[in-house]
């Protein structure tokens, strides 16, 4: 402006973006951003601790934000490099998710210089279903109403657990963790060796939950179904076991009161998509007791094993006996 009163302070403004681009420079070198090893499986819902480490540099970060796709919002940190930084994160829906590299972002306070630096950390974890407690809406076995039912029971109101039946079928040598009444104990007071009782199902071979993917209106109502599965499979589990039977599959998967396949059955339910069309219900012949669970509004399966119809959209008018994970 042809002033020479304007000189100071232009040059002070010079000198202020001279040191706001050497401090932002100056404090990216050697600077590395690492995600801590993290837990493979969580559950959806529950706070979890992410770790990170800012490794190299002797200044401090000018204006440092942490981006992460595990995080909702860019995080700011006031950490100098060299230290630990742990944030609380939630996963709210289950399913598989990626874990792209974390992103430290630096800049000046007035907006002039910035600079973005890409850390190391990539991977994937995989979100599990939330498991909730079974509250029996009909009168129960002693005659109290509502709470949780310490039973499941038949014709009488309630679902009665009961042990699946079976048949020896030969023997064979034992193998390690199978119950000690199993073990066929004169051939082992005969010959020295563990032998054990080859069993085969009979009739009856517990309960037996169908998860049905298909038609429902939203999201919101799979997860909703996907947590009742979980939930009752645990539930029953606990008692004599169940069995599970999952969209678009033809294989039951059995959970054993023992609990050993249930990781198993728990990580697939957490992968279920969609289905494109309603599932079929199996046979009901030599079946015993059949949940039905349905992310849409209670159809009506063709089978007359099934007992109960575990929906997220119950049709008003019929009575509800049990309410589990919004279900």
């Amino acid at each position: 402006f042809d002033s020479p009163a304007l000189y100071v302070p232009g040059l002070a403004l010079a000198l202020l973006a001279g040191a706001a681009w050497g401090w932002v420079e100056l404090a990216t070198r050697g600077v590395l951003v690492e995600r801590l090893p993290w837990p493979t499986q969580v559950t959806e819902g529950e706070s979890h601790r992410l770790a990170y480490r800012l490794r190299g540099g002797r200044l401090p970060l000018p204006g440092a934000e942490l981006h992460d796709s595990a995080l909702g919002q860019p995080a700011k940190l006031s950490s100098r490099p060299g230290e630990q930084l742990e944030l609380e994160v939630d996963f709210p829906r289950r399913g598989r998710v990626r874990l792209d590299p974390p992103r430290l972002r630096l800049g000046d306070p007035l907006g002039m210089r910035s600079a973005e630096i890409e850390g190391t950390g990539s991977g994937e974890l995989l979100v599990l279903p939330r498991v909730e407690p079974v509250h029996w809406r009909r009168e129960g076995p002693h005659g109290d109403a509502g709470g949780d039912a310490p039973e499941w029971g038949g014709a009488g109101g309630r679902l009665e657990l009961r042990s699946p039946e079976f048949e020896i079928d030969g023997l064979r040598p034992y193998r390690p963790g199978m119950p000690a009444s199993r073990i066929h104990w004169p051939t082992v007071a005969r010959s020295g060796e563990l032998i054990e009782r080859r069993v085969v199902s009979g009739g009856d071979t517990g309960p037996l939950v169908i998860l049905d993917a298909g038609g429902g209106p939203d999201a919101d109502s799979l997860d909703r179904a996907v947590r009742a599965a979980a939930s009752l499979c645990l539930h029953l589990a606990r008692g004599v076991g169940c069995s599970l039977l999952l969209p678009g599959e033809g294989r039951l998967l059995r959970i054993d009161p023992r609990l050993s396949s249930w990781p198993g059955a728990h990580a697939r339910l957490a992968l279920v998509e969609p289905a494109a069309s309603p599932a079929r219900p199996p046979r009901a012949a030599g079946r015993g007791l059949v949940i039905w669970i349905t992310a849409a509004g209670l159809p009506a399966p063709r089978a007359s094993a099934v007992a109960y119809v575990v929906s997220p959209h119950p049709v008003a008018g019929v009575p509800v006996a049990f309410t589990v994970a919004g279900c």
